[in-house]
Formats: structure tokens, C-alpha cells, sequence
């Protein structure tokens, strides 16, 4: 425990914030549910390289455990409304091989939390764990709001057609999958051409870091969906200056209270119905601080998703 941790009262926890333990299978009356998955289908060249994210992220949260319920000034308020709850399903055991199996059991993970009424938030883990998140929403239509410095649009990688280059190609190509939005592309990135021209015949709506950075909220507030959400976030989205552990840093990202004031628009407009965190790679962290800001970061995301919970 941090000498932070220690002045606040926390003692040793194992999940974020100290939220109770549950089962997918069995999570009570809980609005909101985290799930840690340390891949889906990772590439040979590079491996699960963030199958330690879901761990570090927890330990980022943990010296703030004891004062979960305290005024929490991001949102306003206490993170949880009075009478709300949220629980921690732990890591979902898929190995670190992934692959059709892994894939299967993600998306049974998340159909299972949806079916108990509450929202899943996914903790990855590399950018191919959204896919098959995405599938587990096969029996609604939903927008993706999709927020990182990369398009994802790859048709395959080495013939790998399902993973982190190609999450959004695969996510076009689901029936209940309506409009997508794509906010934070920066620099060069895997993306080639003919992918940028794909995403925008399938009728992507592109907002570049560069465009949000001159022009705020106008630059993003009309293609805001209205419809159900599902949120796929990416890390290096922000900037690397507040974001160091990212595999591909890239300057120009989002600043914390940006990306905080996007989500808050998204809630302000449409419903969440689930949220995937990717690409945290501990490895890359300098002396915990990606940690400590994709804590706070995510605990002001499960207030926000939280909150829908009494509108």
C-alpha cells in the first residue's frame, strides 16, 4: 500500500476501489460491473503485451479504497448515487493465447452481466478485447463512440483478421452496429489508406485530436449519437505527457478533464450500455502515474454510467 493509501485509511484490496467480489454469473443488484480481460486475439509479434493492465489499474485505485464514498469533485458528487452499487467480476480467465475459445467466453461474460441488468465495463488488455464485447450487444442496435489515437480499420495483420488493428472493421460489420463515431486519430499510425476510405464509406464520422484541440466541444457535439452507446476507449487517447504507458505514444492526445467532458456529453445526450478500457501497458508506466490517472478516470466514468442509472 502506497504512503498515500496508508494517511487515507485503506487497507489491502484486490479489486477496484475495494467494490465487492461477484461472479458474472451472480452479481446482485449492482448498476455497474468491472471486468478485467487480459486479451482476445493478440498478434504472435507482439503477444498479450496489456495482460497485466487489469492489475495495475486496480493497484492505481487501491489507496483511494477506503474513501470510495467520499464527495468525489470530478462528477460532483459521491461516485455511487445513495442506493447504487458496483461490483468487481474479477479477471476473466482466457489465457494469454486468446483466440476463438477466448473470444466465446468474453462475450458469454458480458451477455451474462447485461442479463442481470447491469452495465459492463471491460478492463483490458489490448485493443482486440472489444470485439467480441461488441458481440455480446447482438440483441440491440447500438452507436460505437470509439476514442484512441488509431482508426483500427485493418482487414487483417499477418491474416489475423480479429485483432487490436481491425476492431472497428469487425464492429461495421455486426448487424446491430449503427453509427460510428471515431474521436482522438493522431500522427501515423497502422492505417492505410484504402482503411480510412473504407471507414468513411461505411459512413464514419472522424473527429482528429487536432480538430477537437482548436475547436472543443464543437468539434464533436453534433455527431454525439442519440442512440444506446457502447464507449470503446482506447489510453492513448490522452497525451503521452499524462499517459506514458501506451505501446504506440503519440503527441497531441486528450488531457484528462477533455476526456472526462466527452463522456460527459455522451451521457448527456445518449445512454452508455457499456464501456471497454484498452491498451494500458504497465510496462510502459513511469513510477505508477498512467495508473493513477486511468483510476481516476474510470471511477469518474462509473459515476457518469452510474448516474444514468436514475434518469
Amino acid at each position: 500500500m502506497s504512503a498515500l493509501g496508508k494517511m487515507f485509511g485503506a487497507g489491502s484490496v484486490d479489486t477496484f476501489l475495494g467494490w465487492p467480489k461477484a461472479q458474472v454469473s451472480q452479481i446482485d443488484q449492482a448498476v455497474v460491473a468491472v471486468l478485467g480481460v487480459p486479451t482476445a486475439t493478440p498478434y504472435a509479434s507482439v503477444g498479450a503485451y496489456c495482460a497485466s493492465g487489469p492489475a495495475a489499474i486496480r493497484e492505481g485505485a487501491a489507496p483511494y479504497a477506503a474513501n470510495a464514498a467520499h464527495h468525489n469533485f470530478d462528477l460532483g458528487r459521491a461516485t455511487l448515487p445513495k442506493g447504487l452499487s458496483a461490483v468487481d467480476c474479477g479477471d476473466l480467465d482466457v489465457g494469454l493465447k486468446g483466440g476463438a475459445e477466448a473470444r466465446a467466453a468474453i462475450t458469454g461474460a458480458i451477455r451474462s452481466i447485461r442479463a442481470q441488468g447491469a452495465v459492463p465495463i471491460l478492463m483490458g488488455g489490448d485493443d482486440s478485447v472489444p470485439i467480441p464485447f461488441l458481440e455480446a450487444f447482438a440483441d440491440m442496435s447500438v452507436a460505437i463512440v470509439q476514442v484512441d489515437a488509431h482508426i483500427d480499420w485493418r482487414e487483417d495483420v499477418d491474416r489475423e483478421r480479429f485483432g487490436l488493428s481491425s476492431t472497428m472493421r469487425r464492429a461495421s460489420e455486426m448487424d446491430h452496429v449503427g453509427r460510428i463515431i471515431q474521436i482522438g486519430q493522431r500522427g501515423l499510425g497502422s492505417a492505410r489508406v484504402n482503411d480510412v476510405e473504407a471507414a468513411l464509406d461505411y459512413g464514419v464520422e472522424f473527429i482528429p485530436t487536432k480538430t477537437l484541440h482548436r475547436h472543443g466541444v464543437d468539434a464533436y457535439r453534433d455527431a454525439l449519437p442519440e442512440d444506446d452507446v457502447v464507449l470503446v476507449f482506447d489510453v492513448d487517447a490522452f497525451d503521452p505527457a499524462v499517459m506514458p504507458a501506451a505501446i504506440g505514444r503519440t503527441a497531441g492526445g486528450l488531457s484528462f478533464d477533455q476526456a472526462l467532458q466527452l463522456v460527459e456529453d455522451i451521457a448527456s445526450r445518449a445512454r452508455i450500455v457499456g464501456m471497454t478500457l484498452a491498451e494500458f501497458m504497465p510496462e510502459r508506466d513511469h513510477d505508477g502515474q498512467g495508473a493513477l490517472l486511468v483510476a481516476q478516470f474510470l471511477t469518474a466514468c462509473v459515476g457518469i454510467i452510474a448516474g444514468q442509472a436514475l434518469e
